[in-house]
Order: C-alpha cells, then sequence, then structure tokens
C-alpha cells in the first residue's frame, strides 16, 4: 500500500470522477486509475463501483475511506513534527556568562565561531553562578561560561577555557602604584571596593583574616562596571581577575603571598546530547586561542 494510491482513492471520492481525480492529484488518469486498481487488489475488494464514466463509493470503500484518510492525515502530521524538529536545530545557541567574566575575551572568540559557523545564532545571557546551575539544570541555557569549583566539577560536564592570576587594581594616583607584585600585608589597612558578585570572595576574606590583614570596606557592588569605576574615582583597591579589568586608566599588579588564580570553564549538562550548532560551539571552544 503506497501513500500515492492513498491519496488517488481519496481525491477519486471527493470527485467521484477520475479525470478530475487525477488532476487534483498532478498525475495521468491512467496512472491514477491504474494505483486505484492496485489499492484495491491488495484491499482484496473494490473502493468504487464503475458506471460507464461514472463511479460511486462502494459499502466497502465507506468503510475503508475513514482509515485511509486517517493515514494520510498521520503522516502529514509526523511530516509537520519532522520539520518542526528541523527548525528547532535552528534556535539559537543559548550561552550563560558567569557576571564576573571578562568579555572582551569572551567577544573575541565569539566572533571567530559567527565567522567560522555563518548561519548560526548566538544568545548570550549573564547571571551569577549560581543562576547559570539552575538554568543549566532546568535547560534554559545549552553552555555556561564559569570559573571552576570543586562542586560545580561534581555535579556537571566542564571544559577548560583558559586560567587567569587575581590581581589587585588601583587608581593611578595610589602609593602602591609603583610595585611590580602587591602582598596581601602590603595592603593592610587599605579602603577598598568590594566585589560582592566574586565567587572567589570568601576564599580571599578567609585568607586575609588568617593573615590578619585588616581592609575597609568603603563601596559594594556585585557590578563590574561600577566597581572599576568606583576604583578609578580614588575610594580605593580592588581584587580583580586580570582578564576582567576593562577600565582605561587602570592600574593592575599581580597579587602575590599568596598568589590566586581561577580556571575559566565551559559547562554542560551530563548525558545531555548536544544539537549541531551547540557541538560545533563546544569544539571550537578547545579549538580557540585562549590566553595564557
Amino acid at each position: 500500500m503506497e501513500m500515492s494510491q492513498i491519496r488517488y482513492v481519496l481525491a477519486a471520492a471527493k470527485h467521484l470522477n477520475f479525470t478530475k481525480a487525477a488532476a487534483e492529484c498532478n498525475v495521468s488518469q491512467p496512472a491514477l486509475t491504474k494505483g486505484v486498481k492496485a489499492l484495491e487488489g491488495e484491499l482484496g475488494s473494490p473502493v468504487f463501483h464503475r458506471e460507464g464514466r461514472r463511479i460511486l463509493l462502494s459499502d466497502f470503500g465507506r468503510t475503508m475511506l475513514p482509515h485511509l484518510q486517517h493515514i494520510v492525515d498521520e503522516a502529514a502530521a509526523a511530516q509537520t513534527l519532522a520539520q518542526n524538529f528541523r527548525l528547532l536545530e535552528q534556535v539559537p545557541i543559548r550561552l550563560g556568562i558567569m557576571s564576573t567574566v571578562g568579555h572582551i575575551r569572551l567577544a573575541r572568540f565569539l566572533a571567530q565561531f559567527e565567522k567560522n559557523n555563518g548561519g548560526l545564532e548566538l544568545g548570550v545571557s549573564e547571571a551569577p553562578i549560581g543562576e547559570l546551575k539552575d538554568k543549566l539544570r532546568n535547560g534554559e541555557i545549552d553552555v555556561a561560561i564559569m570559573t571552576l569549583t570543586d562542586d560545580l566539577e561534581a555535579e556537571y560536564r566542564t571544559h577548560h577555557l583558559y586560567s587567569e592570576r587575581y590581581v589587585v587594581v588601583f587608581p593611578p594616583e595610589h602609593r602602591l602604584g609603583s610595585s611590580n607584585a602587591i602582598s596581601l600585608k602590603d595592603l593592610s589597612g587599605e579602603n577598598y571596593v568590594d566585589r560582592l558578585a566574586c565567587e572567589m570572595r570568601e576564599m580571599v576574606m578567609g585568607v586575609c583574616e588568617s593573615m590578619n590583614v585588616e581592609l575597609y570596606a568603603r563601596f559594594r557592588s556585585e557590578r563590574e562596571d561600577w566597581v572599576q569605576a568606583m576604583v578609578l574615582a580614588g575610594i580605593g583597591f580592588a581584587f580583580m581577575p586580570e582578564y576582567s579589568v576593562t577600565l582605561p586608566g587602570l592600574l593592575q599588579r599581580p597579587l602575590i603571598e599568596p598568589t590566586v588564580e581561577r580556571s575559566v570553564v565551559a559547562v554542560t549538562v551530563p548525558g545531555r546530547k548536544f544539537s549541531p550548532a551547540v557541538d560545533a560551539l563546544m569544539r571550537s571552544t578547545q579549538s580557540f586561542a585562549w590566553p595564557g
């Protein structure tokens, strides 16, 4: 039983005329008649009574017609589902980026990815690490760019991108600006700008406490642009990842004793199959010349 034969029968039942049915199906009348006879032979009974040029549905034909129509409807539904699936492949890649990750180097990567993969669309959203983890888990984003942590590595699949040091950021006139590197003890008693969104903030504060380093937070913010602007305005210094410093005019010096470093990773959900677009993105993250 072929789908074309079923369509021939339905068209003939609609018009009760083989010539008109052939025109609707865009085939010759002999071809349509042959297809109808073939289907009747396969079903074992005539679907139509033929009276010269006139045709009528047989009792058997009336019984079979709803079932044949159902087959055509199901085939059309399957084609619609397949088409929708293909369209889903064109939905933008949903990329989440942790708010403390520097955007300049990521922008260079994304620009190269777009150049090498014309036609793919990319949607980027920024959020704190906890929100990104929830969005990944709930399927609201496909990939997240975050700082590697122990719990992240245990729950998700991580792909290393690059590592970066933490630096101390000063306004140009700061007294420590002439130093080549800064230890935590050098900063004791200094005013500082507190980056509340920093995922390593508690660790750094804990080290300061263990080393009896006293810091005085004169400004606190979750926004990286505000933190850098207030440092440049002379409010105090800030601890920042080296590739997140973007405001011209700021001085940055390596933090030593202790050295603090973070690993930036692309994060996906284990066992969740990549779409072709997401697969292309992940392969590009591994071939791109990241800093360091």
